[in-house]
Order: C-alpha cells, then sequence, then structure tokens
C-alpha cells in the first residue's frame, strides 16, 4: 500500500510539474517578483495555495462524480488522456518549430505595492480560465483513475506547484538568465511532450 501511495504521488508530481512549467503570464509575474525581491513571498502563496484549492476541488469533484457513476471513469480516462496527448503534441511542436522570441519576459513593469502584486497576481491565477482546465479537470481527471489513491496523486501535484512558484520566486536571481533563453524551453517542453504523451497514451490505455 506505501509503494502504491508512493507512486501515485510521485505520478501527481510529475504531471502537476509538466502542466505548470509551460511559458505564462503567471510565471514570468512571479520571476519579475522574484528578480526584484517584491512581495516574493506572498506572490509565491498565493499562486501554490490557489493551485492547491483547485487541484483538491478537482480530485473531490471529478472524484465523487466516478464514485456515483462508475461507468463515467471510462469517458474521463478517455476524455484526459485524449486532452494529455494533445497537450504533448503541441509541446513537441514547439521544440521543433519554436516562436520566435519564445522565452519568459522578466523586463515587463511589476507591481509598485504589495496590495498591487496580491491583485494582480489573484487576477492572473483565478481569472484565466486554463487554469481550471489544468487543476480541476485534467489533474482531477486523472486523480479518479488512481481511485482510492486519487488523495496522493492530488497532494504530489500540489507539492511540485508549491515547489515550482518557490524555486521560481526565490531562485529568480540565479534563474532569470537561464528562462530568458528560448533554448531552456525548449529542452522543459520536450521534457513535457514525453511526460504528456506517455501518460496519455497509459490513460487511454486503461480506458
Amino acid at each position: 500500500m506505501t509503494h502504491g501511495i508512493i507512486t501515485a504521488a510521485l505520478a501527481g508530481f510529475g504531471t502537476g510539474l509538466s502542466l505548470i512549467v509551460a511559458i505564462g503570464a503567471q510565471n514570468a509575474f512571479v520571476l519579475r517578483q522574484g528578480a526584484r525581491r517584491h512581495a516574493v513571498l506572498a506572490v509565491v502563496a498565493i499562486c501554490a495555495v490557489s493551485d492547491a484549492v483547485l487541484i483538491a476541488l478537482g480530485v473531490a469533484g471529478v472524484g465523487a462524480f466516478v464514485t456515483a457513476w462508475p461507468a463515467a471513469l471510462t469517458a474521463v480516462a478517455i476524455a484526459g488522456g485524449g486532452f494529455l496527448v494533445c497537450y504533448g503534441i503541441l509541446a513537441a511542436r514547439r521544440v521543433l518549430r519554436p516562436t520566435p522570441g519564445a522565452a519568459l519576459d522578466t523586463t515587463g513593469a511589476t507591481a509598485g505595492s504589495r496590495r498591487r502584486a496580491v491583485l494582480t497576481c489573484l487576477a492572473m491565477t483565478w481569472l484565466n480560465p486554463h487554469v481550471y482546465l489544468d487543476t480541476v479537470l485534467l489533474l482531477g481527471s486523472l486523480a479518479a483513475d488512481r481511485g482510492d489513491l486519487r488523495w496522493a496523486f492530488g497532494i504530489g501535484a500540489g507539492l511540485a506547484s508549491l515547489i515550482w512558484f518557490g524555486t521560481l520566486g526565490y531562485g529568480a536571481r540565479l534563474l532569470s538568465g537561464l528562462l530568458t533563453r528560448p533554448s531552456a524551453w525548449r529542452v522543459l517542453d520536450g521534457l513535457v511532450a514525453a511526460t504528456m504523451v506517455t501518460m496519455g497514451g497509459m490513460l487511454l490505455a486503461r480506458a
């Protein structure tokens, strides 16, 4: 049982990390705040806690739905697996055909006050439809596929979010130079593509 919990948690960690590291406004904002050492703790906490809440909602909600209608597990697995494979293909496409200038821009304006930083971070997190797709629907469906181990999967995904945003915020001084290079994101996208296609294929196979 312990081995199963660890395996589920590691799967959640890997999947969560693969979804979080995509280039986006939220990551750029956290990196800028970290590089300028402004409201870093508040920003990192908002991002990590928000992800944890949304992941928990996904694990509980989708898990309850599947428990009530066991036949829905196949539909959830097919939908989640198909999305993962498509996500992986898009990441692989970015590796083979990178968009010119594809990297995190850390030179934009940052918040002038802690309050503004908090409000901006909350808006980027909770007003972004993509975050609900990643956390509530996608991670929720993948967790549901784990059955009784779905919460271990969810904890792993939440831990990935905490580590990523913490590293991005507090390691920004060291990471900013690296993450502004398109080649670094091509490597990350390659890892994301491999992880997403593999997990999506496994989910579809079980369905």
